[in-house]
């Protein structure tokens, strides 16, 4: 493969990695601008590595694609049988960039460089950045489902679950829509989040401006700018956030492979741990779902929550079942 081929198939491991920073995402724009071969060679390396994750993903349980290599490369877990104590992430890693991935991407080039069309899907834990077809970025979360379809004249995306960030990339005469329900946010290039929850969806903006309403109530929408959220439900209400950049920042901290808490209440942390862990966090005593809670945690790293919580709050924990965390004591 050529050097370019080469760096594109490290670009697409490295956006997948938790440990993705604001100097990674600035050193890729830099990567793309440098020549305009770049942006295709990261669409072809993306496509390759859709061809073997896509079977994982579709399953939901992450046991031998790249849903769980994703999940294992977070908690740095390794792989005695493989060799040299790799994880299989950096397996799957090596095997991309070596002869057997350039042969299979070779054969596919045509195919998917010009992917119009897409559907991705994560599972539990794992937190995937893929590029689409546009030069849009797109980060999903934990256990979610995106549909991407570009057409000539707009980018429409569907949220079918779950919750995506997207870097949108400036095209006027095609508006970036997604849809989350019958929630609509709309932009031309600027970048923002959508969660779909059971009667709506939240919206936050992190650059440019976007606009947001219900299906069917297109006179009653909001517009956001950088650092502003909202709700937008279902029935067309609309529940303006205001909690300024800082805030947004905090909620979006997932695509670092964090949970940022700040004068959270337990449940509600309890709540975000779960989006992303099997072992599940129980607030045993109902008293403590009401206390607050400062620290930044790791997403797949419940333990270490409620040690903080136990540590800080001076309550009990019960770490014995593998599978449930217990926090408190129940009251007779």
């Amino acid at each position: 493969m050529p050097d370019r081929d080469d760096d594109a198939a490290d670009w697409v491991v490295r956006m997948a990695e938790p440990t993705w920073s604001d100097s990674d995402e600035a050193a890729l724009q830099a990567w793309l601008a440098a020549d305009p071969r770049h942006s295709g060679a990261l669409l072809q390396a993306q496509a390759l590595w859709s061809m073997f994750d896509e079977p994982a993903a579709a399953a939901g349980q992450g046991d031998t694609g790249a849903g769980e290599l994703l999940s294992d490369a977070g908690r740095g877990h390794g792989v005695g049988d493989q060799g040299e104590g790799l994880t299989p992430w950096r397996v799957t890693r090596r095997w991309l960039l070596g002869g057997t991935g350039a042969a299979i991407a070779a054969s596919v080039a045509g195919a998917f460089l010009f992917l119009r069309d897409a559907r991705y899907a994560t599972a539990v834990g794992e937190i995937r950045r893929v590029p689409l077809g546009d030069g849009s970025i797109a980060s999903i979360n934990t256990d979610s489902s995106v549909a991407v379809e570009l057409a000539s004249n707009a980018r429409r995306v569907e949220l079918t679950r779950g919750e995506a960030w997207f870097q949108v990339a400036k095209d006027a005469k095609r508006p970036f829509i997604v849809a989350a329900g019958r929630v609509r946010a709309q932009a031309v290039g600027t970048a923002f989040s959508v969660r779909r929850r059971d009667d709506g969806a939240d919206i936050l903006v992190t650059e440019g401006v976007v606009e947001a309403w219900a299906d069917g109530a297109e006179g009653n929408r909001i517009r956001l700018m950088a650092g502003e959220s909202a709700f937008v439900a279902d029935n067309a209400l609309i529940k303006p956030a205001g909690a300024g950049a800082p805030a947004v920042d905090r909620a979006l901290a997932w695509r670092a492979g964090k949970i940022d808490l700040v004068s959270t209440p337990l449940s509600d942390a309890a709540a975000e741990f779960n989006r992303y862990n099997s072992r599940q966090i129980e607030i045993v005593d109902p008293a403590l779902r009401s206390e607050q809670l400062d620290g930044q945690f790791g997403t797949n790293d419940p333990e270490t929550f409620a040690a903080a919580v136990r540590d800080g709050l001076s309550v009990p924990v019960d770490l014995s079942d593998p599978a449930r965390i217990r926090i408190g004591r129940a009251r007779p």
